[in-house]
């Protein structure tokens, strides 16, 4: 492994690739500690302190920003609820499936319309995170100091969009992804301290953090369970004659994620479910605002039913939107390519699409479970897991393991030995 890690830095483009990478996330961790003007620090502070699940909802996609209320306090909501927007969108009007599927200007302008939608998202969460601090009494000054503090927020919100871009296109790995990596990663020590504090302080027995490690360690090793997962389904090839030579006559595989999705479902739940309970935290006055604020809470069995009602959805929506079934099927006929007991074709797609619906569903349960942990273990340890929990520990764990795929391509493009020595046969859930 050290050897294989020693090949990436001698590959130029490689080393070139990882180095930017880390440039960018430097940026952005540092934006995260640049504090925007007009703010009561230790009233924001408090605030945190007695915020609860919300509060690290809105802060995990800050990379801690909006704890400090830094220059990248909105970090990379504003453009996954762009990116939810534009794909229900290109899903509903089969015009704007067509653009996108036609030719790269189509997706060019798919990629900037969903980035004037991260813009409008940016200025409507700008104006009501203001709104709500002004209203705490947090934010001090009076219009034009508010209107400084909505400008830096849209302005940061715009710079981490551009960052993730960047990433995407000239670093390793998901843009987006990895900056939500950075920030959960840069969090970890200051909850290991927090949690040492609370055992020292007697608020948490050494049984409860055993138990707490032990969960740990299971929701890892079933996140790595479900991201390596998947279904074989064997294909044989027909032999042909070209010429003076033969083709084809091999027996191969198509392997189908059991999380085809990846931790894209977890992601945009949670950004949805955040603005139910803020809009209602700003009629928190009313009557009808406490109501809508305690059946949105993150504990709430209203909230937990719907948390995994979206993450049941976006896994088939997003599996809908990345696996085409009828493609894969033309391309095994095109070549003489069928799976073993059924007809090539249209009855190909079908087959495929029913499997892919089966384990699609096994690993959307699967899913939405390990990102119920943390708030079992909130309830019955008694501890703030969210650092530890499923949510959080599947976007590392799918985000570290995608990102070292990507490195290892790179390594065995090169005819290098990957990082992941893999023997045997193959893993995962279910196997063909």
């Amino acid at each position: 492994m050290f050897g294989s890690l020693g090949d990436i830095f001698r590959l130029p483009d490689l080393k070139r690739r990882i180095l930017f990478t880390i440039f960018i996330l430097f940026i952005f961790r540092l934006g995260a500690y640049i504090p925007s003007p007009g703010v009561d620090r230790a009233a924001l502070s408090s605030l945190f302190a007695s915020g609860g699940g919300i509060m690290d909802f809105l802060n995990l996609f800050s990379g801690g920003a909006l704890s400090r209320f830094g220059i990248f306090s909105l970090g990379v909501a504003p453009y996954i609820n762009s990116s939810i927007v534009m794909q229900l969108l290109v899903v509903i009007f089969p015009s704007l499936e067509k653009l996108q599927k036609d030719s790269a200007d189509g997706h060019k302008k798919i990629t900037q319309w969903t980035r004037y939608g991260a813009v409008l998202f940016a200025v409507v969460q700008a104006i009501g995170m203001t709104a709500w601090l002004g209203g705490l009494g947090i934010m001090q000054g009076g219009f034009l100091d508010w209107l400084l503090v909505i400008i830096t927020l849209v302005a940061g919100s715009v710079a981490v969009m551009w960052l993730g871009e960047e990433l995407t296109d000239h670093g390793i790995g998901n843009g987006i992804s990895l900056l939500i990596f950075a920030g959960i990663v840069a969090r970890i020590p200051e909850a290991i301290l927090q949690t040492w504090s609370m055992v020292r302080l007697g608020s948490l027995s050494v049984i409860g953090l055993l138990i707490g490690l032990v969960l740990m360690v299971v929701v890892v090793a079933g996140c790595i369970y479900l991201q390596e997962g998947q279904r074989r389904l064997p294909v044989q090839y027909a032999k042909r004659v070209v010429g003076n030579k033969i083709y084809g006559g091999q027996s191969t595989f198509i392997p189908l994620k059991v999380n085809q999705s990846g931790v894209i479902p977890i992601i945009f739940a949670s950004s949805l479910l955040i603005f139910p309970y803020t809009i209602a935290n700003y009629f928190s006055d009313s009557s009808v605002g406490r109501f809508f604020s305690s059946v949105f809470a993150p504990n709430s069995v209203v909230y937990l039913i719907l948390y995994v009602a979206l993450i049941i959805f976006f896994s088939y929506f997003y599996t809908a939107v990345v696996f085409n079934p009828s493609d894969i099927a033309n391309n095994m006929k095109k070549y003489g390519g069928f799976i073993l007991g059924i007809r090539p074709g249209q009855p190909t797609a079908d087959y495929m699409t029913r499997v892919m619906e089966r384990i699609t569903l096994g690993g959307a349960v699967f899913l939405a479970i390990i990102a119920l942990i943390p708030n079992v273990m909130s309830s019955i340890l008694r501890i703030n897991s969210f650092y530890f929990g499923g949510t959080a520990v599947l976007i590392v764990v799918g985000v570290a393991m995608d990102t070292i795929n990507q490195i290892e391509a790179q390594l065995l493009m090169r005819h290098y030995d990957g990082i992941i020595r893999k023997s045997g046969g193959g893993k995962g859930l279910l196997r063909g």
